[in-house]
């Protein structure tokens, strides 16, 4: 039989962990969570993640405005911490009947304001637009992708804006008027500095 290929050797058993290797692997994972986890600072990862979003929202906010060919409203909701999108399809600032109105959340735990962080030259905020519209500032991106005014607002956690701490958690963001573009800035001591 060994022009077969047969060596004359059995077979063992088929390769995999066994329960004591596999509760070992368990309690290594544990123990590097148990010292890991309390070194991660959600809240921190919750403010860039909101503000990244918040960027995207007027990034399609804008486009919507060139591409449909009319006023796109955003409303700064500060005590719901909400930003509201009104598509204007006839340039009135009035909801009428048939346009569509959204809101768009902050997120977990993200409130407008700066905390203690020092006031960029926009303004000390916690929304710095003007024009005010059904009660809110608002911000009207126009079809040539222009907006109403040059502004922004900050955003920062909850314990920031209570803590008079955690400074690194303030975030700006700032529409320039011609052109639409939104920058992005985090504070982080001693100075504010573009976040991309």
């Amino acid at each position: 039989m060994t022009g077969l290929g047969y060596s004359g050797r059995t077979r063992t058993a088929s390769a995999g962990f066994t329960l004591i290797e596999m509760l070992i692997v368990l309690a290594l994972i544990g123990l590097v969570l148990g010292i890991a986890l309390p070194k991660i600072d959600v809240t921190h990862y919750r403010v860039e993640s909101s503000m990244q979003g918040v960027g995207m929202v007027l990034l399609s906010a804008e486009r919507q405005a060139i591409t449909q060919q009319h006023d796109i409203i955003l409303t700064f909701d500060q005590a719901n911490n909400v930003i509201h999108i009104h598509e204007d399809k006839n340039n009135n600032a009035v909801v009428d009947p048939g346009e569509r109105v959204h809101g768009v959340s902050l997120g977990e735990g993200i409130v407008f304001g700066r905390g203690a962080a020092p006031a960029r030259p926009m303004g000390p905020g916690p929304v710095v637009f003007t024009k005010i519209i059904n009660g809110f500032p608002a911000l009207v991106f126009h079809r040539d992708g222009s907006a109403s005014e040059a502004g922004g607002f900050y955003l920062t956690s909850i314990r920031a804006a209570t803590s008079g701490q955690h400074t690194e958690d303030s975030r700006s963001i700032e529409i320039e008027r011609a052109t639409g573009r939104a920058m992005w800035y985090k504070y982080g001591a001693p100075a504010w500095r573009r976040a991309f």
